[in-house]
């Protein structure tokens, strides 16, 4: 069985058992969190939503808070001696999903 949840602007695959990096959640390590916007579930069949699964919802539990890798943003124009250098790293939550309820 999988869902396709929406979270942080971007929707993910899951299964029981995944885990997943997702945008950063202001929820503390070891806790446990709802995502109540599932646009689908699958499996023996598949329940799309208009746009959400009524009275569906995933269950996950918090395993980490975390930064990504640095990505180097560079600006440069040729012949006007402009140029900038800026580093990002981005926060993302690491998460276990624990049950799918359909």
């Amino acid at each position: 069985m999988y869902a396709i949840i929406e979270t942080g602007g971007k929707q993910y695959k899951v299964s029981e058992g995944d885990v997943v990096y997702i945008e950063k959640l202001a929820v503390a390590e070891g806790d446990a969190v709802k995502f109540d916007k599932v646009l689908a579930v699958g499996g023996e069949k598949a329940v799309i939503g208009t746009p959400v699964v009524d009275g569906a919802s995933v269950d996950a539990k918090v395993l980490a808070q975390g930064k990504g890798k640095k990505v180097i943003v560079f600006k440069y124009k040729p012949k006007k001696g402009s140029k900038s250098k800026q580093g990002h790293r981005q926060p993302f939550t690491k998460v276990q999903i624990e049950k799918i309820n359909a």
